[in-house]
């Protein structure tokens, strides 16, 4: 009798711990690109076509150059993650999925510009040109961890295994390098966005302005577990509608 008693203390006190342990630490996240991504995004990206549209590029304060500077750098690519409707909901661990890869860039006058590449299907395509390189920079700053990106509020993170950093939050109200818990952040998130994820109220009123356009498809996800994006703030819809022809401006 008592080594059962000690034998289920021992496992009582396992599950404990396992419990804890996914309270403060979230999966990896959903859709990274495989060698064979990459090699279509730097074709996609490389090519005459794209090269064509950073020539024809233009940013307010830009300037003419003497000569064609457009290029882009495929071998640089940077993996941009969201945050999925299912994690912000508590239903998944996974706590992010691919939005889009950043390409550095320059366009035809010379000025830093980002190309993003978004998979659709079984392709990979160009869907925006924005201006500057802040993915490649904040990737530089990620130090080792998936760079999350919050773009409801343009807050940008370090995701690791068990805590997400600030690199630019001044939105949010959190200095650069704060460091938060999964736990805390998934209750940030859901505070932000729980009123208007699919099936709520704001969904329903047609709020979200019709953002399943914007859901990408992300191989080996489980429902739910795409950008939260397409569900939430509409006035956000005015900015993207626009990506496919029109340069896209940071907002900073």
């Amino acid at each position: 009798m008592l080594r059962k008693a000690i034998g289920a203390a021992v496992l009582a006190g396992a599950a404990m711990l396992a419990t804890d342990g996914a309270a403060t630490a979230a999966g990896g996240p959903a859709g990274a690109p495989t060698p064979a991504d990459t090699a279509a995004i730097g074709a996609v990206t490389g090519g005459p076509a794209t090269l064509g549209r950073l020539a024809t590029t233009k940013f307010p304060g830009g300037h003419a150059a003497a000569a064609a500077q457009q290029t882009a750098d495929p071998r640089t690519q940077v993996p941009v993650y969201e945050p999925t409707a299912a994690f912000v909901a508590g239903h998944s661990d996974v706590p992010a999925a691919l939005a889009y890869v950043a390409v550095p860039a320059r366009t035809g006058d010379g000025t830093a510009a980002t190309v993003w590449a978004e998979r659709q299907g079984p392709a990979w395509t160009v869907v925006n040109v924005a201006s500057g390189d802040f993915e490649r920079q904040y990737a530089q700053a990620a130090a080792g961890g998936y760079l999350l990106h919050e773009p409801q509020v343009n807050a940008w993170y370090a995701a690791h295994e068990d805590a997400v950093t600030v690199l630019d939050g001044s939105v949010t109200g959190l200095a650069a390098g704060t460091t938060l818990s999964w736990e805390d952040y998934r209750a940030a998130l859901h505070e932000r966005y729980a009123d208007k994820l699919p099936g709520s109220a704001y969904d329903r009123d047609g709020a979200g302005g019709g953002y399943g356009g914007r859901e990408r498809a992300v191989p080996a996800a489980a429902p739910g577990d795409v950008p939260v994006l397409p569900f939430v703030i509409g006035g956000v819809l005015v900015l993207v509608a626009g990506a496919a022809a029109v340069p896209r401006l940071r907002r900073r």
